[in-house]
């Protein structure tokens, strides 16, 4: 029997199907059209999978947050343009007669890392994506750990400074406002007066611009504290870093755990690994869930 796993970003719709030993054996590609509504982006997808000719045992959903993975719901993500409260686990169990599940993005990106992937074997791992968007996942013995209201490991929207900046979704001065690649390009562009992207943000630190190196400094610092407090409450035995700023920038992630040591009750026990999957992590970990 075959799984499915689907992957909804802003930009792009991902679809593979992998066999019992996890081999990606088809893959579907295509634009998410915000001149399209939720349903009309899917249907290609539903397409693809009623094109396979064996036995599909279940589908997997990774989604960006905030969403209700009990009652199949996407909320309102920041990323996504007419796609709030889309009953996107219904929409495909209709569709196609297959049992579905979903969670979001950051969760299933942990849970291949920690079964299949960067930290296959530990208990304890909490994952962190740095990328457009700040989060984070908490996988015990190779299970996803929800929470009553599936918002568990959900540092996205922890807060960790009195900065007012937010969009929607999230509270002001959280981690996502304050160190994801939306966030600082906000930040930045109030300090350089100008529109500047996450990714110009990065290069001008690596050339030691002064005003750059000062707010990356400042974002590793409150990154650590977002560590930190996970530490606090989760101990885990490892975490595991992903998502484009921490694959472009590994200088930065280095910082930020050697800043984290500072705030961390036992810091000798505080450990990082670097992502394996890249951007395959969002599709192997929907299909696992």
């Amino acid at each position: 029997m075959y799984t499915v796993g689907i992957d909804i970003g802003g930009t792009n719709i991902r679809c593979a199907i992998f066999d019992k030993e996890h081999n990606r054996v088809q893959y579907y590609k295509s634009s998410n059209d915000k001149a399209k509504d939720a349903a009309q982006n899917l249907e290609p997808v539903v397409a693809f999978l009623r094109s396979f000719p064996q036995p599909i045992r279940r589908i997997g959903i990774g989604c960006p947050g905030p969403l209700d993975a009990k009652k199949g719901l996407i909320l309102d993500p920041p990323n996504l343009v007419g796609w709030d409260h889309f009953p996107i686990v219904d929409f495909f169990r209709n569709k196609t007669g297959i049992p579905a599940v979903m969670s979001n993005d950051a969760n299933v990106a942990g849970l291949a890392e920690a079964v299949l992937g960067a930290r296959k074997g530990c208990e304890s791992v909490f994952y962190v994506t740095m990328s457009t968007g700040f989060g984070g996942a908490y996988i015990f013995r190779n299970e996803l750990i929800n929470g009553i209201s599936t918002c568990a490991g959900e540092i996205y929207n922890m807060i960790v400074n009195e900065d007012h900046h937010h969009h929607k979704g999230t509270n002001p001065g959280s981690l996502n406002e304050q160190c994801g690649g939306y966030g600082l390009s906000v930040l930045a562009q109030e300090i350089f007066g100008r529109p500047m992207s996450a990714e110009q943000l990065f290069a001008l630190w690596h050339q030691n611009d002064p005003k750059a190196v000062a707010l990356i400094e400042r974002t590793a610092d409150v990154a650590a504290k977002g560590i930190a407090n996970v530490g606090c409450v989760i101990d885990p035995e490892i975490y595991v870093v992903g998502g484009s700023i921490a694959i472009f920038n590994p200088d930065f992630v280095q910082m930020v755990f050697e800043k984290a040591k500072q705030y961390y009750i036992k810091p000798e026990y505080l450990k990082y690994k670097m992502a394996e999957f890249s951007d395959d992590a969002g599709l192997i970990g929907a299909s696992l869930l």
